[in-house]
């Protein structure tokens, strides 16, 4: 499993986790897709706009191997915002790649791209 170095480990000042400090010995979590609803908490929101943020400034527009990205966080924005970069693709692989959807991406989080977003330490 590849640890991206750079990358945030958790939205600042919360416990919203981005990243997993070791490989699971059972194996990934498998990525789903999660439906969002309109009534999410502002903080989930706001996780999920951070972490798409974090995304785009850490990797932008090439594909990116999960890693040690959060499957949980990814479920969030996977189907949408950041879709399999190949294919076949292993939903519960941490070798899979990903990539940015950006036309999706930037619609969904404009902020996370025009440099609105809080900025990463």
């Amino acid at each position: 499993m590849i640890k991206h170095r750079g990358f945030p480990g958790r939205l600042p000042g919360t416990d919203f986790q981005f990243v997993i400090r070791r490989a699971n010995p059972k194996g990934a979590t498998p990525l789903t897709q999660r439906e969002r609803f309109r009534d999410r908490r502002p903080p989930d929101r706001r996780a999920d706009a951070g972490f798409m943020q974090a995304l785009w400034e850490q990797f932008g527009e090439e594909p990116f191997e999960r890693g040690n990205l959060d499957a949980g966080r990814l479920s969030w924005l996977f189907g949408r915002e950041v879709v399999p970069a190949e294919e076949p693709f292993d939903p519960a692989s941490y070798d899979a790649l990903l990539r940015i959807n950006v036309d999706v991406a930037q619609v969904s989080f404009p902020d996370a791209f025009n440099g609105n977003g809080e900025e990463w330490a």
